[in-house]
């Protein structure tokens, strides 16, 4: 399976989560990683699933990285109905009114422009000292394997 992972990031966490799931998954898929300000929305490729992680920045906006991301889709409207994706957003719960809305964001634009979001949508509380650091890569396996199931099905 293709996969393109694509994160926006403030602090370069995200980018960390995008390259721990890379590593997992590279042994069995073709897997990229690219930062979101540097994705071009009109080559995006349709074929792909397309893994996206996203934190949250101040009281919750988008980072940084993912704004020129969420301002290309926002300005040239592509349509997206053959595009499917996943979401993990990464965020703390303390601030429980904008937990996780810098991924909220970009998961609402992409929606909005006709791509299906699968799986699960994955949530990481950077609040919870308990959560494991391989959260991201057990979510993406899950991910991954229901992902193939569906395919499976659909043949």
């Amino acid at each position: 399976m293709k996969i393109n992972i694509v994160f926006g990031t403030e602090t370069g966490e995200s980018e960390f989560v995008a390259g721990d799931i890379s590593e997992a998954l590279e042994d069995r898929h073709e897997v990229s990683v690219e930062n979101m300000k540097h994705v071009d929305v009109d080559n995006m490729d349709s074929i792909a699933l397309y893994i996206v992680v996203c934190s949250t920045h101040g009281e919750g906006g988008m980072p940084s990285s993912a704004m020129p991301f969420h301002e290309a889709l926002s300005e040239k409207r592509p349509d997206l109905s053959s595009f499917r994706y996943a979401m993990f957003g990464r965020g703390d719960s303390t601030y429980a009114e904008t937990y996780s809305q810098g991924s909220e964001h970009i998961d609402r634009i992409l929606t909005e422009l006709g791509a299906v979001r699968v799986g699960e949508y994955g949530r990481e509380d950077a609040s919870d000292w308990e959560a494991s650091d391989d959260l991201a890569i057990e979510w993406a396996e899950e991910l991954i394997n229901a992902v193939a199931q569906e395919n499976e099905g659909a043949a």
